[in-house]
């Protein structure tokens, strides 16, 4: 009989039963006088003790606002060392970080603060071309004549009062400043009795998924949860006090207030961020000018670091290891990265923010060719498993969904029991919507997304891949492969193609290449060549915004 494709993980690590707040103070017990969080782009640097005492400043201010355990505070601001410190101080008072994405307009802000009942927001003035200060005032204008914390909106009636990072900022708003000269009205006493009555599995944090095929639903992650991922992410690097970690990725996101945050903050490691948001020349010179050992990233980030002109001119040996997620990773851009970067130890890691994120890692003694086409084997303590449409797991080698069960699956959905339940099944299992193949040694390799595959003429292709194969040709820096319809196959192929800087390709060109070296119903039909892809904040390409261009300019494609 075959072996089923079902895995659980090392069991000799035990899980974390503290609240994050316990794990930051262990580590500014351990480690007081180390750095803790470098802020290159505001010209800011605590060490352990420094951050705590701002940590806690803030977090007793919360209290001086009235902020009860469970109530939601949303934090829409790009990378700044506010985001850590709220990030912290809001878990040390029991209150629910709502992470709200930097690039949300007016409605998609709305949404969120009314769908999780947010009693307070703290945002910046403006980020990219989004000036925050006048969405709010559009949403609440009842903010420019209420005192903080006596809010009465008429749309939001939950929300108190608005806090900004700025200055000076409009009338209504608190300042950032303001709220920390707020601390000394809340005794050493009461603080510490608030934190004494804080659970570990108490939720935490609300991230809402990217709401690609309806409104975004609110993951609601527990302590339990989060800080477990970020400690056991971190084991898996060898993270220790002596780590320097540089943090492009966005912190609203998973990858940065989980995987780095929480993982440096349970190591007592190094926090660097290089900027408000990615750019690959400050990312390069953080990581030279702060001796960096460890640094993270989505393939997009590292193959724009790669492509730079200044990389070869920094020393970036000090590099050694760091995480490489968020999207399917061609093997060309890992091997660059293990070669260029100097990163010999990255490793994969697999997830969604459902699990905390991550559910699959590979580690650092996996031989080259698996951190390079698989995404490692089941994280400690959790299970994997491969299922069929009728949830029956499949054989080893056979594709099947991948689902998660264990530690890492969030709470639910912020009050939606419906897409709780149609998401997460009575056995406790998270299904992903991946589809995946587990090998004989519990390797797991993602094969694409269930809505991801293309049926053509009856063949089932599957987009990573040829997104893989594409890669290997000498001009293309990157590949993104989608289906259309098609009235004679059902489905037809198209890959957009960014091509690396000074070189060229046309259609025909890479359609003979692909016709010599791929079974022919593989070859796409069509190629689109851009600069850039459509993307999340977070660097996941919009797989579903691709589809819909590609449709609306091909119509109906024409069969070959």
């Amino acid at each position: 009989m075959p072996q089923p494709s079902y895995t659980r993980g090392r069991q000799d690590q035990p899980l974390l039963t503290q609240t994050i707040g316990q794990a930051f103070d262990a580590s500014v017990a351990r480690h007081a006088q180390r750095e803790a969080l470098v802020v290159r782009h505001q010209g800011l640097r605590y060490s352990w003790r420094e951050l705590a005492v701002e940590v806690d400043t803030h977090a007793r201010a919360l209290l001086a606002l009235g902020v009860a355990v469970g109530e939601r505070v949303g934090i829409w601001a790009p990378n700044c060392a506010q985001w850590c410190i709220l990030q912290v101080a809001t878990a040390k008072v029991g209150a629910i970080l709502v992470n709200i994405n930097p690039a949300y307009r007016v409605g998609e802000l709305d949404y969120v603060l009314r769908q999780s009942g947010c009693r307070w927001l703290v945002c910046a003035d403006a980020f990219k071309a989004c000036d925050y200060h006048a969405m709010v005032q559009e949403l609440v204008p009842e903010l420019a004549t209420a005192a903080p914390g006596a809010l009465a909106s008429e749309r939001l009636p939950e929300l108190r009062g608005v806090v900004s990072l700025a200055t000076e900022p409009p009338p209504g708003f608190l300042p950032w400043a303001a709220l920390a000269g707020r601390a000394g009205a809340v005794s050493a006493t009461d603080y510490a009795a608030r934190q004494a009555q804080l659970q570990f599995d108490q939720p935490v944090n609300i991230q809402y998924t990217s709401g690609t095929t309806g409104a975004p639903k609110g993951a609601t992650l527990s302590h339990y949860n989060i800080l477990n991922n970020g400690f056991m992410v971190g084991q898996s690097l060898g993270l220790s006090e002596r780590e320097r970690m540089v943090i492009p990725v966005p912190l609203y996101h998973c990858f940065g207030m989980v995987m780095a945050n929480l993982g440096c903050i349970t190591h007592g490691a190094t926090m660097i961020y290089p900027n408000d948001a990615f750019d690959a020349e400050l990312t390069l010179r953080a990581v030279a000018e702060e001796r960096a050992s460890i640094l993270y990233g989505v393939p997009t980030m590292f193959i724009a670091m790669l492509d730079h002109p200044l990389r070869a001119q920094l020393d970036l040996s000090s590099l050694r290891s760091g995480i490489m997620a968020g999207a399917t990773c061609p093997i060309e851009v890992m091997r660059k990265v293990i070669d260029q970067l100097h990163m010999a130890q990255v490793q994969i890691a697999y997830g969604m923010t459902e699990t905390s994120p991550v559910s699959l890692q590979t580690g650092p003694d996996d031989e080259l060719e698996l951190r390079v086409t698989t995404v490692g084997r089941t994280q400690p303590q959790l299970e994997t498993k491969l299922v069929d449409a009728d949830g029956c797991i499949v054989a080893r080698g056979e594709i099947g969904e991948l689902c998660t069960r264990g530690y890492s699956v969030m709470l639910g959905y912020w009050d939606n029991l419906q897409a709780t339940h149609d998401a997460i099944d009575p056995a406790g299992w998270m299904h992903s919507g991946d589809l995946a193949v587990m090998d004989d040694d519990g390797y797991v390799r993602i094969v694409g997304r269930n809505k991801d595959m293309i049926i053509r003429g009856g063949e089932n292709i599957y987009p990573r891949e040829l997104e893989e194969f594409l890669h290997t040709h000498p001009a293309v820096a990157e590949a993104q492969v989608v289906g259309v319809p098609c009235s004679k196959y059902g489905e037809q192929v198209v890959a957009w193609i960014r091509l690396h800087p000074g070189h060229s390709a046309s259609t025909e060109e890479l359609q003979q290449w692909c016709k010599a070296r791929l079974a022919h119903f593989k070859t796409p039909r069509h190629f689109r060549f851009v600069d850039e892809f459509p993307m999340t904040v977070t660097g996941k390409v919009q797989k579903f915004r691709m589809r819909e261009i590609s449709i609306a300019e091909l119509a109906e494609p024409v069969a070959p």
